[in-house]
C-alpha cells in the first residue's frame, strides 16, 4: 500500500513501500495539478495518479523531474498529455542512459513492459523558473550533487522543498559530485524551510532541518577524511572497506538497511573523484 501524507494545503507526498522509501509529490490547483517526480514501480505511480484523479478530482498537467534516475523519472509516461519539465541535463541523461537502462530492466522484469522514457519537453539550464498553481508558486532551482542534473522544487508560500536526492537520509554522491553536494546542502540551510520532502525517506520538519544538514556535512567531511587517509596507502581499498557508516556518524539501518552498502559506494566514488583512479586492493 502506497504511503500518503498531506504536508500543507493542497500539497501531498507519496512514499514507496516497494523501493528504498522513494518519494514523489503533487501540488493541487483548482483545475489541474503538478506532479513532482514519479515512483519506482509502475503500479505505485498508477496508484498515485488514481488518487489525484479520483480523490482530488483534477488531472496532472505538469510533471517536474528532480533528476533522471529511474526511480524518480520513469513513471512520467503514466501521465499522458502532461508536460514534463526538468533541467536540460536531465533530458540529455535520459536520452543517453535511460533508454538503454529501460531495455535491460524490461528483460529482467515484465512489470516494466508498458513503461517508456518520456524526454522533458520544457527544460532550463541556469537561474530559477517559476510555475503558478492557483495561489502557489513553484520555484525550480539548481541543486546538483547527487547527480549533475539535480533540481529542487520550492513551494515559496509554504516553504516546502522537494529536494530530490541531494537531500536524503544518507548523502549519496556516486553519480554526482562531492563539492556540489556540500554547496547544495548549505544552500538548502539558508532557505528558511518548513519542510523538506527528501528524495527518499520521511519528511524533514522545520526544527530538524539545521540539525540534519549539519549531520550530512559532518558525514561528508568524515568520508573525505577517510578517503584522504586511504590515498596515502598502497592498498587503499583495504582501508576503505573497514570504514563503517557508523564511524562516520550515520546509522546503518537508514533507508531500510541500505545505508552501509551506499556508504561503501560513497567511499569508492569519492576516491575516484579525488584521485581519478580505482583504489587498489591487496587481493587483486
Amino acid at each position: 500500500m502506497l504511503q500518503r501524507e498531506r504536508v500543507s494545503e493542497n500539497i501531498y507526498v507519496f512514499q514507496s513501500d516497494l523501493y528504498a522509501q522513494v518519494t514523489a509529490g503533487v501540488v493541487v490547483g483548482s483545475e489541474w495539478a503538478v506532479a513532482i517526480d514519479t515512483l519506482a514501480y509502475p503500479e505505485e505511480t498508477l496508484e498515485m495518479r488514481e488518487f489525484i484523479e479520483r480523490e482530488l478530482k483534477v488531472p496532472v498537467r505538469y510533471v517536474i523531474l528532480t533528476h533522471y534516475h529511474a526511480d524518480h523519472s520513469w513513471g512520467s509516461c503514466f501521465f499522458p498529455g502532461a508536460m514534463v519539465i526538468a533541467h536540460q541535463r536531465c533530458r540529455e541523461l535520459l536520452a543517453d542512459r535511460g533508454v538503454e537502462s529501460l531495455k535491460e530492466t524490461r528483460r529482467q522484469n515484465a512489470g516494466f513492459q508498458k513503461t517508456r522514457i518520456v524526454l522533458p519537453q520544457m527544460t532550463f539550464v541556469e537561474g530559477v523558473i517559476r510555475l503558478r498553481v492557483d495561489k502557489k508558486t513553484l520555484a525550480l532551482i539548481r541543486l546538483p550533487g547527487h547527480s549533475p542534473d539535480g533540481i529542487g522544487v520550492l513551494c515559496e508560500e509554504d516553504r516546502v522543498l522537494f529536494s530530490g536526492d541531494v537531500f536524503m537520509p544518507l548523502p549519496y554522491i556516486v553519480d554526482g559530485d562531492f563539492d556540489e553536494t556540500v554547496a547544495s546542502l548549505k544552500q538548502i540551510r539558508k532557505m528558511g524551510l518548513e519542510n523538506i520532502v527528501q528524495g527518499h525517506g520521511d519528511i524533514v520538519l522545520r526544527g530538524e532541518v539545521d540539525e540534519t544538514v549539519d549531520s550530512h556535512l559532518t558525514y561528508l567531511s568524515a568520508i573525505k577524511r577517510e578517503v584522504r587517509k586511504a590515498g596515502r596507502r598502497k592498498y587503499a581499498a583495504d582501508l576503505l572497506k573497514g570504514v563503517s557508516v557508523q564511524s562516520c556518524g550515520k546509522d546503518r539501518v537508514l533507508l531500510g538497511g541500505l545505508a552501509e552498502a551506499l556508504h561503501q559506494r560513497n567511499l569508492m566514488a569519492l576516491y575516484r573523484q579525488l584521485y581519478d583512479r580505482e583504489p587498489l586492493s591487496s587481493s587483486e
